[in-house]
C-alpha cells in the first residue's frame, strides 16, 4: 500500500522521449540510418543514443563535428523523414497515463521539457489524448537546447513554481544537468538513453531502473 504523505514538490517536469515516450530506440536507428542514407560515416548505435536529449543540431555537431553545414542540413532534413515515418508507433511506456492522471488528480502541476521540436511534441500530446495533464511545455523551437536552464526557467515563471519545490525527471545526462544549472532537483531513469553511471554524475535524488519503480517513487515521495 502507497503512503500519503506531505507534497515535496509542487511542479513536476517530464522529459519526453525516453522517459515518458518509448522512443530511444526508434530515435538511435532514425540518426544511424540518417548518417547512412547521406553518405556519411557509419554511425554506432550506442553514440546515436548518447545524443538523445539534445536538440538536432546540437547532436549532429556532437556526432560529427567537422562536416560542412550542407552535409549537415542534409543529415537533419533525413532524420526528420525517418523520425516522422515511424512516430505514429511511439507509445506511451506502460504505466505512464495512469501515473500522469495520477499526479493531476493529487494536485501536481506537470510540465513537459524536450529536445524534440514543437510539431512533434504537439503531434504526440494530441495522438495520445494527454495534452491536457501538461500546464505548460516547452520545445527546443523556442529555448536553447539542454543542458541550458531555459526550459526549466521559462516553466517555473509560467507555472509560478520555485526551484526547490520543482522536480526534473529524465533519462539523460542533459536533462540531469539542466536541472543543475535551473536549480532543480533530478529523478533518474535508466530505461531510456544513458546509464545509470552517465546518470550519477548530477545527483539525482533516485534512479529508477523501471517505470513501476519511477511511479512508486513519485508517488511515495513527491
Amino acid at each position: 500500500m502507497i503512503k500519503r504523505h506531505e507534497k515535496q514538490f509542487d511542479l513536476i517536469v517530464w522529459d519526453w522521449d525516453g522517459t515518458l515516450a518509448d522512443s530511444t530506440s526508434m530515435i538511435a536507428l532514425a540518426l544511424v540510418k540518417a548518417a547512412d542514407q547521406v553518405g556519411l560515416p557509419t554511425l554506432a548505435l550506442q553514440k546515436a543514443r548518447n545524443v538523445i536529449g539534445l536538440g538536432l543540431r546540437e547532436s549532429i555537431q556532437a556526432l560529427f563535428s567537422n562536416i560542412s553545414d550542407e552535409q549537415a542540413q542534409a543529415l537533419a532534413k533525413q532524420y526528420t523523414v525517418n523520425y516522422y515515418a515511424a512516430e505514429q508507433a511511439i507509445p506511451l511506456f506502460e504505466g505512464a497515463l495512469v501515473l500522469i492522471v495520477e499526479l493531476a488528480r493529487r494536485g501536481y502541476k506537470q510540465a513537459v521539457a524536450t529536445g524534440k521540436g514543437r510539431r512533434g511534441l504537439n503531434a504526440d500530446l494530441e495522438r495520445l489524448a494527454i495534452a491536457k495533464y501538461f500546464q505548460a511545455t516547452r520545445t527546443v523551437d523556442e529555448c536553447f537546447s539542454k543542458p541550458h536552464p531555459q526550459m526549466l526557467d521559462e516553466l517555473m515563471d509560467a507555472l509560478v513554481a520555485t526551484p526547490e519545490r520543482t522536480l526534473m525527471i529524465g533519462d539523460s545526462s542533459y536533462d540531469l544537468q539542466m536541472a543543475q544549472n535551473a536549480g532543480v532537483q533530478s529523478l533518474a531513469v535508466t530505461f531510456g538513453a544513458h546509464t545509470s553511471e552517465q546518470l550519477l554524475k548530477f545527483n539525482p535524488k533516485e534512479i529508477c531502473n523501471t517505470f513501476d519503480e519511477l511511479s512508486e517513487w513519485l508517488l511515495c515521495n513527491a
